[in-house]
């Protein structure tokens, strides 16, 4: 099982600050950026081939490369997105050597427990759909990456969606089987070759109409998604309070 993060985009919200930097570059404790969370979190689940992507501020992610290697024992490898003004169904697209085999799947602003990437390797030993690590517990907002779940797994996974009848929230974590791995690189395909501008998620979703995906609770866990201040913000307590309690 590998790890791939994603990280070529151009935090557009969170400027100046990432006028220079990938937003996964921002610091969140004293010593560590949003992207050594991430590592860090992958590195205690034994998840230690990491690929990640990147595009805006690439070199930046390069230099901090041996740092997370020496940190947490990790072996990184550096995908280029060419395209990084494209979505990140492209950005997803072109690490698609690295979840060949399976692969867990991190959005590259997700602040969260390593509790969320244990939940995906204990489902994923009786359950060979791709996995979605879904937040059921927190009130929903419009702005959520919603789920629906019907008779046979997740049967829609969109923003534009009803909140009264999703399940939750998608947080940016997934685990890639192997046994979809193909499937997925052809949707995507198809995704970004037809509009460029979209997700992953809109990839997904032609997996979901077949019945290719699954979700595993996160359980009442916090977390978050870095894109804007009050997103960075709110990443600095989380983390802040992980610390407190682990003292």
């Amino acid at each position: 099982m590998r790890g791939v993060i994603l990280a070529a985009g151009q935090g557009q919200r969170l400027r100046p600050d990432t006028d220079r930097l990938p937003k996964t570059l921002l610091p969140v404790t004293g010593t560590e950026t949003i992207l050594d969370t991430i590592v860090r979190g992958l590195a205690e689940v034994d998840v230690t081939d990491i690929a990640i992507t990147v595009g805006h501020a690439a070199e930046r992610i390069r230099e901090h490369a041996p740092v997370l290697e020496s940190r947490y024992g990790v072996q990184v490898t550096i995908v280029d997105n060419d395209k990084p003004h494209w979505n990140n169904a492209y950005s997803l697209w072109t690490a698609r050597e690295h979840y060949a085999a399976g692969a867990i799947l991190v959005n590259g602003d997700t602040v969260h427990p390593v509790s969320v990437e244990r939940g995906l390797l204990a489902a994923a030993e009786t359950d060979p759909r791709l996995l979605l690590a879904l937040d059921d517990h927190k009130e929903l907002t419009e702005e959520a990456m919603k789920v629906f779940i019907g008779y046979h797994g997740v049967e829609l996974i969109h923003k534009e969606q009803p909140i009264a009848t999703a399940a939750g929230e998608y947080i940016g974590v997934s685990l890639i089987p192997a046994g979809v791995a193909e499937e997925l690189t052809k949707a995507l395909e198809a995704t970004f070759t037809r509009d460029s501008t979209l997700y992953y998620e809109d990839a997904f979703q032609l997996l979901a109409e077949a019945g290719r995906i699954g979700t595993v609770s996160t359980g009442p866990v916090r977390w978050t998604e870095v894109d804007d201040h009050a997103d960075w913000a709110l990443a600095r307590a989380i983390l802040q309070a992980d610390a407190a309690g682990a003292l």
